[in-house]
Parts: structure tokens; C-alpha cells; sequence
């Protein structure tokens, strides 16, 4: 492999940061949203799934007893 000068570097990492695009501030609010809403979400499911599972084995050390 060839290796480049820093210069050269420099001139690549330009190029390639002027293809960035970047996202507006309305996609920014409506991404930061809908993570907000996926989590809540998910959070809620788990505490749903982690609610059953304490139930069953409540269940079942109270048939040890």
C-alpha cells in the first residue's frame, strides 16, 4: 500500500467533508422524537415482560415453600 503524504491527507479529508450532508433542524427534532417515542415505548414493553417474569417466579418459590 502506498502511502500519502500529509498534504495530500489533508486534501482527501477535505474533499470527502464536503459530501457531508448535513441533516436540517426540523429532521433533528423529528429524529430526536421519534428516538423519544421508540424508547419510551421499549421501555414501557420492558417493564411489562419484566412484571409477567417476576409474577412466575414469585409463583414458583411460593410452591417451594
Amino acid at each position: 500500500m502506498a502511502k500519502t503524504s500529509i498534504g495530500e491527507f489533508v486534501n482527501q479529508v477535505k474533499s470527502e467533508a464536503t459530501k457531508i450532508v448535513w441533516p436540517t433542524g426540523r429532521e433533528t427534532v423529528q429524529t430526536t422524537i421519534m428516538v423519544l417515542i421508540m424508547t419510551t415505548i421499549l421501555a414501557l414493553f420492558f417493564v411489562g415482560v419484566d412484571t409477567v417474569f417476576n409474577a412466575i417466579v414469585s409463583w414458583l418459590t411460593s410452591l417451594a415453600r
